[in-house]
């Protein structure tokens, strides 16, 4: 089994927005929408390809995800080394993506809160937000509606996920960052 987190902050008014593309990644995966409350998470049990994951997306805002993330991995007793985390980052141009099987948490504040609760070793697939403009607070650019340029590289980014995730889960980590690293 394995555990694949989207972090993101709950609610309306974060939609569509540059933090919650780790929701929207998730949101490739659901295959029914029928998602329940459980462990500090909106959760949905599935298969890809014949592997039974647990998708969650934390409802603890994403400076809190540690607490989400430790308490579902206990819960279904999954260990960290089979948790797929899909998290924005606004160091990558939008769109682009980056899969790590380890790592520091870049300054990214739910990978921040994942890593002081469970540890480094598990799998991060970061997905481009694009730079803030000089003009703008990291904290409003993160919070800022997509724009429609940059939903169309979202999108293809996002487009990638199904595909992303079965070659994690059927081929390895180092097969997913040769086919997909940098795309």
């Amino acid at each position: 089994m394995w555990l694949l987190v989207g972090l993101g902050n709950p609610g309306t008014k974060y939609e569509q927005t540059r933090h919650n593309l780790g929701y929207m990644a998730l949101d490739e995966l659901d295959k029914d929408g029928r998602w329940k409350s459980e462990r500090k998470s909106l959760v949905q049990k599935t298969t890809v390809g014949g592997h039974t994951i647990v998708l969650a997306k934390p409802l603890t805002y994403m400076n809190l995800s540690g607490d989400a993330v430790q308490a579902l991995l206990h819960w279904y007793k999954i260990p960290p080394e089979r948790l797929i985390v899909f998290v924005d980052d606004i160091n990558l141009d939008c769109g682009r993506i980056r899969i790590r099987g380890k790592g520091s948490h870049g300054g990214q504040n739910g990978l921040r809160s994942i890593i002081a609760h469970i540890g480094s070793e598990f799998i991060r697939v970061r997905i481009g937000a694009g730079k803030a403009p000089a003009h703008w607070d990291l904290s409003s650019w993160v919070l800022s509606k997509i724009t429609p340029d940059d939903a169309v590289d979202i999108n293809s980014a996002l487009n990638k996920i199904s595909e992303l995730t079965q070659t994690i889960l059927d081929q390895g980590l180092n097969k997913a960052m040769e086919k997909f690293n940098g795309a």
